[in-house]
């Protein structure tokens, strides 16, 4: 990881100027949240999906399509739906466990 990549452009400044700058560009990069981050990704899991069904199809019809591509796509959507499914199962078992809790 490079130093340029982690301050993103700015050049190097003492210690208690950089602390003073990241405070506000921490608050300013904490506006996404928990459930827009899920958003994205349960977007991107149905896009890797519909790619995968459509050069599937692609292949079916006789188009030229290499199938080493077709599985690849395969692949990436299956790999990202199951990664879905355990995030969502991860899920149901904190929901379970914070309900066991006695109050």
């Amino acid at each position: 990881m490079l130093v340029n990549e982690l301050m993103g452009g700015r050049s190097f400044l003492p210690i208690v100027q950089q602390r003073e700058q990241g405070n506000n560009s921490i608050a300013n990069q904490k506006s996404g949240s928990f459930v827009d981050t899920l958003k994205e990704f349960v977007t991107d899991v149905n896009s890797l999906q519909v790619e995968s069904s459509d050069s599937t199809a692609r292949m079916l019809k006789g188009e030229p399509v290499d199938i080493h591509d077709v599985m690849i796509s395969s692949q990436k959507a299956k790999t990202s739906f199951e990664l879905l499914l355990e995030l969502r199962n991860k899920g149901l078992d904190l929901y379970k466990e914070t309900m066991r809790i006695q109050v």
